[in-house]
């Protein structure tokens, strides 16, 4: 099996066995122009051609101002003609104060305040466009990192989930890549070609992702199966669809 038919394979099975995506679905994906985002893209305006189930698809790439961390919006432009999806470009930013300003936000770091102004435009782009779901290209590694994340530094054992419907709004958070391995994303992506992202975020070495995702490898050294114990522990506990 080629490292593409793995990928469908396990893309198609995560829509199934998540009920991920209905007839009729309108689908927002978050494009930052990573390997993760454009195979996600490239996998769902696949899928939107076959007959069943019906949906159609739109991307957001949002440009934050204030951090040099950023894709070539011509590039992301060719790519979803390509594919035949609407792109939508927001340029916005991250006010650093916003913690010292606001409660709600109190001693967050930069990288929280980043993702939760993505994430902003996101949520309003979707409802403006009449979506109901939202795609994040969130793969395995992702979701199980994360889950080390809280076990470790927040006493919980809970991740991001394959589906969640949110409570405050009328849309859904899906992550058809939830099956899928970073290592084969990552392949794929060298054969398809897809254009690297200018990476040089002042804020990326300020996080314990680093060390999680050392942890994460010797699991794995320890144990071939690890992901996968990871991951049943997960499914059985039933944090990965939240409805």
């Amino acid at each position: 099996m080629t490292i593409s038919e793995r990928i469908q394979r396990r893309f198609g099975r995560a829509i199934g066995q998540y009920r991920l995506i209905d007839d009729g679905d309108h689908i927002l994906v978050g494009l930052s122009g990573g390997k993760d985002s454009l195979c996600l893209l490239e996998l769902l305006a696949r899928r939107s051609r076959i007959q069943r189930p019906q949906f159609t698809v739109e991307a957001l790439h949002v440009r934050m101002e204030n951090v040099s961390y950023e894709t070539d919006t011509s590039y992301l432009q060719h790519f979803c003609d390509e594919l035949g999806v609407p792109l939508h470009i927001i340029t916005t930013s991250f006010d650093s104060q916003l913690s010292a300003n606001n409660p709600q936000f109190k001693q967050k770091p930069p990288c929280f305040l980043c993702s939760w102004q993505r994430r902003k435009q996101l949520f309003n782009l979707a409802q403006q466009l009449g979506c109901n779901k939202i795609a994040l290209g969130h793969h395995q590694d992702d979701i199980i990192k994360t889950a080390l994340m809280n076990l470790t530094f927040q006493g919980q054992f809970s991740t991001m989930p394959a589906l969640l419907r949110m409570r405050k709004m009328p849309l859904t958070i899906i992550r058809p890549l939830c099956l899928v391995e970073e290592a084969d994303i990552r392949t794929y992506a060298e054969q398809q070609g897809y254009q690297k992202q200018v990476k040089q975020c002042p804020y990326e070495h300020a996080t314990n992702r680093t060390d999680i995702e050392d942890l994460f490898d010797r699991m794995q050294q320890l144990n071939p199966e690890a992901r996968y114990s990871v991951w049943n522990a997960l499914e059985a506990a039933g944090k990965l669809t939240e409805y």
